[in-house]
């Protein structure tokens, strides 16, 4: 507890001197009540009140259970740029306590929008936060909510706040860009990105010889057959140099180019899909496969997970910053789930914290 406490009470505090709750008190009692189910602000109240006794032994909060307005207004007036910071350092604090390595291998960058956090009139642009997704552990290591220049300029953002040195980063078409290259090679990271139509002549060049390697003899493909979930599936890939025609908005260091075909049978009827990426370094056909397979993580094991177990996706909360810090207290649950050694869904572990003090006593003493 004395990490949490210590980290983020390095956060501004954006109330005035008069304010009777201290900082990272509300936010403990915010992240334990949204580990127990909490999805807005009341919820946040009543789970306070009725464990009182057991947040009592972590947290003073002499002055009792903050009110409703007060959560409200704190995490609506919080600055999400700093909170994300503490966020980061408490998650390499906490990877330290919980034995968790530090990300290696592939992380994926993607942007998720919050449905209903949006403002009156603005149906149609909720707010989007990017996440940066470790794709081996599941951690979620960076997010930011996208603002002037949309999801684009939020991952580089995201980005810039991590060392990617020994990284692969995966993205789609959105992120085959020059800026997001720069950004990746400049952090000591690999890309794997896709291409696709909104960079046009890359794409006529770059299926130009896949189609010649594709025709030769001499290229090496490689092919994968599955089963699984009531369909069959065929993947066959390969990866050939590539040089791009100079010009400024060239990506940089780009060295390969690969493409990986699918055939995916359901009931008899098969579909067929073709996807091209840009490589900065010339990978095995296993590999590309393998991570392209792998980027799908951050939907299936970060979005899914957002909005059936954390019910994201209907949540109102709208005012000011209010949706940026509730969704990284969302993103900060889903880790602290996931470091849990407990072999069982993420949605049984919340179950258990819910119903018996000692579960949410051992999932707030391991994050400690």
């Amino acid at each position: 507890m004395m990490v949490f406490v210590d980290i983020f009470d390095e956060v501004p505090d954006p109330r005035d001197f008069t304010a009777q709750h201290e900082l990272p008190e509300i936010l403990f009692v915010a992240l334990a009540a949204v580990l127990c189910g909490a999805t807005h602000c009341t919820e946040m109240v009543l789970f306070a009140k009725s464990r009182l006794d057991l947040l009592r032994q972590f947290i003073p909060l002499k002055h009792g259970v903050p009110s409703h307005d007060t959560f409200s207004r704190v995490l609506a007036a919080l600055d999400p740029v700093a909170f994300n910071a503490a966020f980061m350092r408490f998650m390499a604090a906490f990877g330290t306590q919980a034995h968790i390595d530090v990300p290696k291998g592939q992380v994926a960058v993607d942007g998720k929008s919050l449905r209903r956090a949006y403002a009156k009139g603005c149906a149609h642009m909720p707010p989007l936060v990017v996440t940066v997704f470790a794709c081996d552990t599941f951690m979620s290591l960076a997010q930011v909510v996208a603002h002037k220049g949309g999801e684009v300029e939020a991952a580089i953002e995201a980005l810039k706040l991590l060392s990617l040195k020994g990284l692969t980063v995966t993205g789609d078409a959105l992120h085959c860009h020059r800026r997001m290259t720069k950004t990746i090679r400049e952090g000591g990271g690999n890309y794997v990105l896709a291409i696709k139509g909104n960079q046009s002549k890359l794409a006529v060049q770059a299926n130009a010889a896949l189609d010649a390697a594709a025709a030769s003899k001499r290229t090496r493909f490689h092919q994968v057959d599955e089963d699984a979930h009531g369909r069959h599936e065929v993947r066959r890939a390969f990866v050939v140099p590539f040089a791009q025609t100079p010009g400024q908005n060239a990506l940089v260091d780009l060295c390969a180019v690969g493409r990986v075909e699918s055939w995916r049978t359901v009931d008899g009827k098969t579909t067929h899909k073709v996807r091209c990426y840009a490589l900065s370094r010339t990978m095995p056909a296993k590999e590309l496969i393998a991570s392209v397979r792998r980027h799908w993580s951050i939907e299936n094991e970060l979005h899914w997970q957002l909005d059936v177990l954390l019910c994201e996706d209907r949540i109102r909360g709208r005012k000011n910053n209010a949706p940026a810090n509730h969704a990284i207290l969302r993103r900060l649950t889903l880790n602290i789930l996931r470091a849990d050694p407990e072999n069982i869904p993420l949605s049984h572990k919340r179950l258990k914290a819910r119903w018996a003090d000692q579960d949410l006593i051992s999932l707030i003493t391991h994050m400690r």
